[in-house]
């Protein structure tokens, strides 16, 4: 199933018209394709290299997620997905631990 959900991901995220990767569109394309598609909703965030934004969506039914990557362009682009997604919230180790 996971690789169904990577296949589909791609094939609904591709656009023929640019002359970008077929795991690439606009961001406002890409959130509501997997809120309408996956029922998934942004879970974790943050700023990577080029000021590009990675972003965690992920569905608390299904348990799928997936990881995009946006441009500062906009353009969102598919890194991963897959299945058993888990909420954590693990504390720092102490000071001087050997974590």
């Amino acid at each position: 199933m996971k690789a169904a959900i990577s296949l589909a991901c791609a094939a609904l995220l591709g656009t023929a018209a640019n002359a970008q990767p077929q795991n690439c569109a606009p961001r406002e394309v890409v959130v509501d394709r997997l809120a309408d598609r996956f029922g998934e909703t942004r879970q974790s965030m943050g700023l990577g290299a080029n000021n590009a934004m990675v972003e965690v969506f992920a569905s608390p039914t299904s348990g799928t997620w997936t990881i995009i990557v946006t441009s500062a362009h906009g353009i969102s682009c598919l890194v991963a997905s897959g299945q058993a997604y888990e909420t954590l919230a693990e504390a720092l180790p102490a000071d001087g631990s050997d974590a």
